[in-house]
C-alpha cells in the first residue's frame, strides 16, 4: 500500500516533521498523540485500517479537530515512519565503536535493529515507495548507520549503495514473512498443513523424475525450515553474503590502489 504524495504534501510534511509535536491546542491535542495513537493502530490492525476518523476516536476528540494538527494522512503516515526510528540507536553515538570497532559486526547490528523495527511495526513494509521522508529520527538513523561504512575502504556512493543494499535485503524477508503470516490467517492452514494436503495431489499428477534437482533440493529446504520458505533464513543468509561481498569490494578498492 502506498500514498501518493504531492509537491505541496510533502512541504507540509517537512514542516510538521521539523517543527514542534509536543505543544498542546486549546484541546489538549498535539501532534505528537496524534502521531502515536496512529501508530497504535497501524500495529494493531495494519496500514489498511488507519483512517483519521478512527485515530480520532482513540483520543476521544472530532475528526475535523485533527487536521489542525495534521492536514492529511498523507502527512500523517510521514510523521509515524519518522516516529517509529526515534529511539532506533537510543544512547549510541558510533554504531561500529559499539561493535568494538568491527565494521562487519556493525553491519549485522544494523540489520538486527531493522528487523527488529519490523517486527514491532510490520506496516512499515506497506509503504514502501513513498519518497523518503527525510525527519529528523530518519535522518539521524541515515547519519549513524553510513559512519558505521566510513573510513573502511569504500567510496560515498558505495557506502550509500551498500547500505541500500542491505536494509532493502532486510525489508524483502520481512516483507516476505509478513506475507506468509496474513496467508496463513486468511486460510487457516499454516505452511506445513497446507503442504500435507497439496502433497498426495501433486504426487498423483507430477512425474517427480523429470524434475530430479528441484525435487532434492526442495525436499531438503522443505525438511530443514519445515515450510515452503524461511524469510529469517534468507535473511540471516542473505546478510553474511552482504557482508562477504563489501568485503570483496574493500579488497579490491584496496588492491586497485596499490
Amino acid at each position: 500500500m502506498t500514498t501518493n504524495q504531492s509537491g505541496n504534501d510533502y512541504a507540509r510534511s517537512l514542516s510538521l516533521l521539523w517543527g514542534p509535536q509536543t505543544v498542546p491546542g486549546r484541546s489538549g491535542l498535539t501532534v505528537e498523540k496524534i502521531v502515536l495513537a496512529g501508530m497504535e493502530i497501524a500495529d494493531e490492525n495494519g496500514i489498511e485500517q488507519l483512517s483519521m476518523r478512527k485515530v480520532a476516536e482513540r483520543l476521544g476528540a472530532g475528526a475535523m479537530s485533527l487536521y489542525t494538527y495534521v492536514p492529511s494522512k498523507s502527512e500523517l503516515l510521514d510523521l509515524m515512519l519518522d516516529k517509529s526510528q526515534a529511539d532506533l540507536y537510543e544512547g549510541c553515538t558510533d554504531i561500529r565503536e559499539a561493535c568494538g570497532g568491527d565494521w562487519r559486526e556493525a553491519m549485522r547490528s544494523i540489520a538486527k535493529t531493522n528487523w527488529a523495527l519490523f517486527q514491532r511495526h510490520p506496516w512499515i513494509v506497506d509503504l514502501s515507495g513513498r519518497r523518503p521522508v527525510l525527519g529528523p529520527h530518519v535522518v539521524l538513523k541515515y547519519e549513524l548507520e553510513l559512519c558505521a561504512l566510513d573510513g573502511i575502504g569504500l567510496s560515498d556512493i558505495e557506502m550509500d549503495s551498500t547500505l541500500s543494499l542491505l536494509l532493502m535485503h532486510v525489508e524483502s524477508c520481512a516483507r516476505l514473512q509478513f506475507s506468509m503470516l496474513r496467508t496463513e490467517t486468511s486460510s487457516g492452514q499454516d505452511d506445513n498443513e497446507w503442504w500435507l494436503a497439496l502433497s498426495p495431489v501433486l504426487d498423483n499428477i507430477t512425474d517427480w523424475s523429470r524434475f530430479p534437482v528441484s525435487s532434492r533440493v526442495g525436499n531438503a529446504a522443505g525438511e530443514m525450515h519445515q515450510s515452503a520458505y524461511s524469510p529469517e533464513y534468507a535473511y540471516l543468509f542473505g546478510l553474511e553474503r552482504i557482508i562477504a561481498g563489501t568485503a570483496a569490494l574493500i579488497k579490491q578498492n584496496w588492491s586497485g590502489t596499490k
